[in-house]
């Protein structure tokens, strides 16, 4: 029983800071633009390969 008094107000404090964070996180953005990235390395040698002049052989 006494250890409900040390452990109830260390998840109280540890849920306020997960809560902290995640506010945090959303409003400095990462959570803006989810797919962007990953269309971004799918989409890497494309166009690397497009851009690069052809030399004749």
């Amino acid at each position: 029983m006494e250890s409900l008094y040390l452990l109830i107000p260390m998840s109280i404090v540890l849920v306020f800071f997960i809560g902290l964070l995640f506010w945090w996180s959303t409003r400095s953005g990462q959570f803006d633009d989810l797919e962007g990235p990953a269309h971004r390395i799918l989409m890497d040698d494309d166009d690397s390969q497009r851009d690069k002049p052809q030399q004749p052989d």
